[in-house]
């Protein structure tokens, strides 16, 4: 598990390239929902939690809109790559993992590795922001498809929930 202050070095390293407004639906606050969400779901699935700490950060980290970019994930995957050993240290079976994850999350996969089907499933519980509602067939684990966590993730998302990761970066760049 990273802590927060590993954390924020990665997102703000992350963020000195990114093309899009931090602020934007693909920005720092849906990032910081993803990371809770994928923390929740990590307690309950058994999944690597340093991959899902990561997967929030660099799924969405190289997008060129906020509309359709279908290399998006894969562009982050790269990135990941290119940070590992520099600013986080993964083996290569998990490494393999993240990048796998960040590939496909906006595929509608939902067979793979428990650590990849959860970061999946934490990304995709944050789809209300843009009023798309997540489809409990669509998501790949049992915690996910419990009808009180898709209700709380889904409020979070609507209200633009700004977790405590989130504003603690805000005061970091702002």
């Amino acid at each position: 598990m990273f802590n927060n202050i590993e954390l924020y070095r990665i997102a703000t390293k992350i963020l000195s390239h990114y093309k899009l407004d931090p602020a934007g639906i693909h920005g720092i606050s849906h990032w910081g929902r993803v990371l809770e969400n994928g923390t929740q779901l990590a307690e309950l699935t058994g999944a690597n939690l340093r991959i899902v700490q990561l997967f929030a950060l660099f799924h969405d980290s190289r997008r060129m809109n906020d509309d359709r970019d279908t290399e998006h994930g894969a562009r982050g995957a790269e990135l990941a790559g290119e940070m590992n050993g520099k600013l986080f240290n993964l083996d290569p079976e998990e490494l393999i993992l993240l990048q796998d994850a960040c590939t496909r999350h906006t595929m509608g996969f939902i067979d793979a590795d428990i650590t990849v089907q959860t970061c999946w499933d934490a990304d995709r519980l944050d789809l209300p922001r843009v009023d798309r509602f997540p489809v409990p067939e669509k998501l790949c684990t049992e915690p996910a498809r419990d009808r009180a966590f898709m209700n709380l993730t889904c409020e979070r998302s609507i209200s633009n929930h700004l977790t405590p990761f989130t504003l603690e970066l805000r005061k970091l760049l702002f």
